[in-house]
């Protein structure tokens, strides 16, 4: 698998356009890390480790919906493997006027596009979601 991040966005997108409460994806310290910025912000429920069928490491994530409707209504990947995006604390864009959410990956952890600006960080930024 080239695009990990990638892979766990697709997965939430499929499952919520299903319908479904929960689904699973591969365990990893960037995986766990972003799950936890989404989970503090209020897109999913929360997450879980389990093991998956083979006893791999993995992932349980709990989707949250509002009415029937998915809260996440759009969730892109920005930097990917064939092109990184990085940027500077006064470059870092903010989605929908600051509605949504940027994931940014910096020399202080990964973190919201808002608290890099107050720790006056740039750096990656992986993903943005409304």
């Amino acid at each position: 698998m080239n695009d990990p991040i990638g892979d766990m966005l697709t997965r939430i997108r499929n499952a919520q356009m299903r319908g479904k409460s929960t689904t699973m994806t591969p365990a990893s310290k960037l995986r766990g890390r972003v799950l936890a910025v989404m989970a503090d912000e209020g897109y999913i429920r929360g997450f879980e480790e389990t093991k998956d069928v083979n006893g791999h490491p993995a992932y349980e994530i709990s989707l949250k919906y509002y009415d029937g409707t998915p809260v996440i209504r759009e969730l892109k990947r920005v930097s990917k493997p064939g092109r990184r995006v990085y940027l500077g604390v006064d470059d870092i864009p903010q989605v929908r006027q600051g509605l949504g959410v940027s994931i940014v990956s910096t020399s202080k952890g990964v973190m919201t596009d808002a608290s890099a600006r107050s720790h006056n960080v740039g750096g990656e930024v992986l993903c943005t979601l409304f």
